[in-house]
């Protein structure tokens, strides 16, 4: 299915071009029909203060590693590619991908450096069942996500959605996001030129990006784009983007 939204990829691309070449993007009342549409089903979040994206997480619980191989009185022996599933099925709490380090954290005899063919064991799976999801590479980790071929049902299912706008400038942003994540506000605002804090919020209440925490209270929060981004764009991975020349 064609994608509704108005955002294209040229666009986004361009956005960044734009932001990195230091030149000032050109105003919404200069763009045919102003801000473009990006149908994004949700209304529009008021300005949230930066004190927000500085909210703790909870703490990841230390979970025991599990142990895999078979029990005789188990009609689903737990196998490596089990627990991966299952993994990949609940999520990170967080929203982010599921690392190989991760993974393999929580299973016994299993290194990470196995990961990668446990995906491709679970993928094959899925594509012999004609299961509709995969499992696919996102940054540096794993996710589950539908097959594009099912997104016009996950659509129909969750009702039309309501067009909002996005400005010029929160796309100036979620293009810099987009191209250099994970990235910090500080680094947003500088390539940008403008403070950028209220715009990041707006776009994690629009889940369009997400926030991750690096270890150390040291370390400011980073910014990086979320599966809906993916979707709202028909992007497979964050590999599809359009190259755009940096200066």
């Amino acid at each position: 299915m064609p994608r509704q939204e108005g955002v294209s990829l040229h666009e986004l691309a361009e956005a960044f071009a734009q932001a990195m070449g230091g030149q000032p993007s050109p105003p919404d009342s200069a763009r045919a029909g102003g801000p473009e549409p990006i149908s994004d089903g949700l209304s529009e979040p008021p300005a949230l203060s930066d004190a927000a994206d500085a909210e703790e997480s909870p703490t990841t619980p230390a979970l025991e590693p599990i142990e895999t191989g078979p029990a005789d009185d188990d009609p689903c022996p737990i196998s490596p590619a089990a627990i991966l599933e299952a993994m990949l099925f609940v999520g990170d709490r967080s929203g982010a991908p599921l690392a190989p380090a991760r993974a393999a954290e929580l299973m016994r005899g299993v290194s990470p450096e196995e990961i990668p063919g446990l995906v491709d064991q679970l993928n094959r799976r899925y594509a012999a069942d004609g299961c509709p999801y995969q499992i696919v590479s996102e940054g540096p980790g794993y996710r589950m996500a539908l097959r594009r071929e099912f997104h016009g049902l996950r659509n129909r299912f969750h009702g039309r959605a309501r067009e909002a706008r996005l400005s010029q400038a929160s796309l100036d942003v979620l293009a810099i996001v987009a191209y250099r994540q994970p990235v910090a506000a500080e680094e947003v605002s500088r390539l940008r030129g403008t403070p950028c804090g209220v715009l990041l919020t707006q776009l994690v209440r629009r889940q369009l990006l997400r926030i991750q925490r690096p270890e150390g209270k040291r370390h400011p929060v980073q910014y990086l784009t979320t599966d809906r981004f993916l979707e709202l764009f028909g992007l497979q991975s964050l590999t599809d983007l359009p190259q755009s020349e940096e200066p």
